[in-house]
């Protein structure tokens, strides 16, 4: 694949994975993105990951006529981009490496070996010439590891933003960005919100025309909006403007009250609201909705003295997350001793700027006829 006129594609796709990181569904795979930049010196970006290593390799052969690489510059130290880079210096020993002091230390750990005879440490603002291509390496601490570095080349005017503006999901699978882009950044790069503001901040004046991280698609068209939905992500603010329900329910009351609910909200005009339920579906997606919508509703009974074990499960992963600015509404359900709603809050309160709705509804067992009107006014509160 031909990026520019001397940018070339060398990344591959991966379909025999299930689970991403050993925890994210990937029904349409996972790309792993490399790429070439020919000119005076050959650059390579990136390696992937062991499984396609000899794939790489050709493709990289393949894309360089014969030619040897010059340098490989080494963004991000996670296995599904690194794995490779032992091979790579066998198949081309002149390569010199280029990365950040903290990356040739986790080399050390990966590989038992530092390259010291190999190492071109760059820092923060430094520059390397390939000839035409100029690039400049800004370091992105914490997106999402801490030896991460972005490059940007001023010649062709293309930022490669290593694991920021990445998805989930192969190249060779059409489908919606956005979509599986939100999922993979508050599943994986989500706790780091002041992190990516910074890396923003460095790269907001620079001339993009094109934005390659190492996964998902190459991205040229509009550059604002991808730029502007990081923005809003890693500020957590609100995507949009709506409701989701997550909740889970053992014997089905708890699910009557948030249907009763969703109902509700959709007569008072919420045109967005999202139902999970915690047991069955993807819990990553519960979480991207979580951060989407502006306002939240648990509903959960109380088990073992505690909350059921998915919701549980569900305010860690938003809570290590740094999830705030919401408006939180509460549903709880319970035969004898009910605690949900206590736990629940316990739970919230290191988090920043929830907004609690005083309407709290708490069932016992079923629905009452008291509870359905708690639910009426707590839909009319929602929807203010």
């Amino acid at each position: 694949m031909v990026i520019t006129d001397s940018i070339k594609y060398i990344g591959v796709n991966d379909h025999k994975i299930d689970l991403f990181e050993g925890q994210y569904h990937v029904p349409n795979g996972m790309a792993y993105n490399s790429y070439a930049i020919i000119d005076e010196k050959i650059a390579i970006l990136d390696s992937v990951d062991k499984g396609f290593t000899n794939e790489w390799l050709n493709n990289i052969e393949n894309a360089l006529e014969g030619k040897n690489p010059d340098y490989l510059i080494v963004q991000h130290m996670e296995p599904d981009h690194s794995a490779s880079i032992v091979p790579f210096i066998n198949a081309y020993p002149n390569a010199k490496i280029v990365a950040t002091q903290k990356t040739f230390q986790m080399m050390k750990g990966f590989f038992k070996m530092d390259f010291s005879e190999k190492q071109i440490i760059v820092n923060d603002k430094d520059s390397l010439s390939l000839g035409k291509h100029a690039l400049t390496f800004f370091t992105a601490p914490m997106v999402h590891w801490p030896e991460v570095m972005v490059s940007y080349d001023s010649y062709d005017k293309v930022l490669f933003s290593a694991d920021a503006f990445g998805k989930f999901g192969a190249l060779d699978v059409d489908e919606e960005w956005a979509c599986e882009a939100r999922r993979y950044y508050f599943g994986i790069v989500g706790k780091y919100g002041l992190q990516v503001q910074a890396l923003l901040k460095k790269v907001v004046g620079l001339n993009i025309e094109r934005i390659c991280p190492l996964h998902g698609p190459m991205l040229d068209n509009d550059l604002s909006y991808y730029f502007n939905l990081y923005d809003t992500w890693s500020s957590y603010k609100s995507e949009d403007d709506g409701v989701l329900i997550a909740y889970t329910s053992v014997y089905g009351n708890t699910k009557d009250a948030v249907l009763l609910l969703e109902n509700e909200l959709i007569k008072n005009g919420c045109a967005k609201v999202a139902l999970a339920d915690l047991a069955r579906c993807d819990m990553a997606e519960a979480v991207e909705d979580a951060f989407r919508y502006s306002k939240i509703v648990f509903a959960t009974t109380t088990y073992n003295m505690d909350i059921f074990p998915f919701m549980r499960e569900f305010i860690s992963h938003l809570t290590e997350r740094n999830f705030q600015n919401k408006k939180v509404a509460f549903i709880e359900n319970g035969s004898w001793a009910p605690c949900a709603i206590k736990v629940m809050r316990g739970m919230l309160e290191k988090s920043k700027n929830l907004d609690f709705i005083d309407t709290e509804v708490r069932i016992l067992s079923a629905l009452s006829e008291e509870n359905k009107k708690e639910i009426i006014a707590l839909a009319k509160e929602l929807c203010k």
